[in-house]
């Protein structure tokens, strides 16, 4: 292809480690990657990092280092068929050189299931090949773990402002004779999202339609209409989806309500499904605020009913009522820990037969079967309150699962189950009972 007509983001492809703008903190001297570089030494990795950061373009860059043969697998396009031709490639080229090396690099290699996966294994481990993989998302969940042991995890990171910029003035430098005004190259780099192959492809794409209207210099408020709405960087289902609303419930759970806010608009601007956030509020408020504001709960339920009623946009604003009510209410998790330590006895001990003074009684037999016999109906006690009464399995020491937090009506409920246990214990010294 004429040079001149590939994209602009393959034109400036770097072609040596000195051309690579970011990730220092692998590629700058002493480094990790910069040392298995200049020692000449390949080794199986995984480069993890979000889209256009340069994993593709490093991998490229190794096997130039490593005067290496390199085959490149699409995961998403490629299957058995692929790499089984990848083998036999590698296997060539050892047949004919067997000093040569191979890297076989496998760009989204999640996309790949387990069988496929193990496919590589015995190669990597006979010295066939050195095996590179490139993935977007967490390779602790998506490669498998006999792979991910025999291969270096490097973490690449989101381009900065600053590198977005450098790459903004190589672009222009290319697509020459256009000039952008610092409004419309900080749109461009927020747009990009630390993409650098999506913030090319803006520009190249703007570039091209302002030459056709015979523009000089793009302000940003024409580039603005020419960008469109570009969403944010979202995996849904993948890891940066799970760690955004991973920090929306951590900064409602930590009474932050700007950072909330912040998090919450990000996940719309994204894309994300509003039902799924509502519905997470609702999580919150029962996990995290409970009993000290049961309110929390009705307002969480209200706002998932209103957005139904009103959808997008209107409908938005609701679900912000309401992360910032429960970003500020009272905390308690007492309620959630009962639960959660109730459910771990229950598993420990099995199932404990029902007491016969607590087991129901509507026919003739189980009341002949001393069912229900001796229950005390606790509305005909004094203060509705049946002093002394046990509600265990038979042979249970009682336990206090739930503690309440001396914070909002948790403080009330606290009090009562305080005079609860007093009356339970004058009980039990007037009158003994066998439990």
């Amino acid at each position: 292809m004429n040079p001149l007509q590939q994209p602009l983001a393959e034109r400036l492809r770097p072609k040596s480690l000195g051309e690579v703008i970011g990730q220092s903190h692998l590629l700058a001297t002493g480094r990790p990657l910069r040392v298995a570089f200049d020692s000449h030494t390949p080794h199986s990795c995984i480069l993890w990092g979000p889209p256009g950061v340069g994993k593709t373009t490093i991998a490229r860059l190794m096997a130039e280092a490593f005067k290496a043969n390199f085959i490149s697998i699409s995961a998403v396009l490629g299957g058995v068929k692929e790499i089984r031709e990848a083998v036999e490639l590698a296997q060539e080229y050892a047949t004919k050189n067997e000093h040569s090396r191979t890297l076989v690099f496998v760009d989204e290699v999640h996309r790949f299931n387990k069988s496929q996966q193990d496919a590589f294994l015995p190669h990597v481990e006979s010295g066939l090949f050195t095996f590179i993989g490139a993935t977007t998302e967490n390779p602790s969940f998506e490669v498998n773990s006999a792979l991910l042991s025999r291969a270096t995890v490097y973490v690449l990171e989101p381009l900065s402002d600053k590198d977005l910029q450098l790459i903004i003035e190589k672009g222009l430098r290319v697509v020459g004779d256009l000039e952008m005004d610092d409004d419309a190259i900080q749109l461009l780099k927020d747009s990009s999202d630390g993409d650098a192959r999506r913030l090319l492809n803006s520009l190249e794409t703007a570039s091209l339609m302002a030459k056709h209207q015979g523009l000089k210099s793009i302000p940003s408020d024409w580039l603005s209409k020419v960008l469109g709405q570009r969403l944010r960087r979202f995996d849904k289902g993948g890891e940066h989806f799970y760690d955004t609303i991973s920090a929306l419930h951590k900064s409602v759970r930590g009474s932050d309500p700007d950072a909330a806010l912040y998090w919450l608009v990000r996940m719309l601007e994204a894309g994300v499904e509003p039902k799924y956030l509502s519905r997470r509020l609702i999580r919150m408020a029962i996990e995290d605020i409970g009993l000290a504001d049961p309110r929390a709960l009705h307002i969480a339920n209200d706002c998932a009913e209103v957005y139904e009623r009103l959808g997008s946009p209107e409908g938005e604003l609701a679900l912000a009522e309401c992360v910032v009510y429960l970003s500020v209410a009272p905390k308690s998790n007492a309620v959630y820990s009962a639960f959660n330590q109730t459910k771990a006895l229950i598993k420990s001990q099995g199932t404990l037969e029902v007491p016969l003074h607590l087991r129901n009684a509507p026919t003739k037999l189980m009341k002949d079967l001393s069912y229900g016999e001796k229950y005390r109906y606790a509305h005909n006690e004094e203060n509705g309150f049946a002093a002394g009464e046990s509600y265990w399995p038979k042979g249970m020491q009682a336990t206090d699962f739930y503690k309440p937090v001396e914070r909002g009506l948790e403080i009330k409920i606290a009090e009562k189950m305080r005079w609860l246990r007093e009356q339970n214990e004058k009980a039990k010294v007037s009158s003994p009972q066998k439990n």
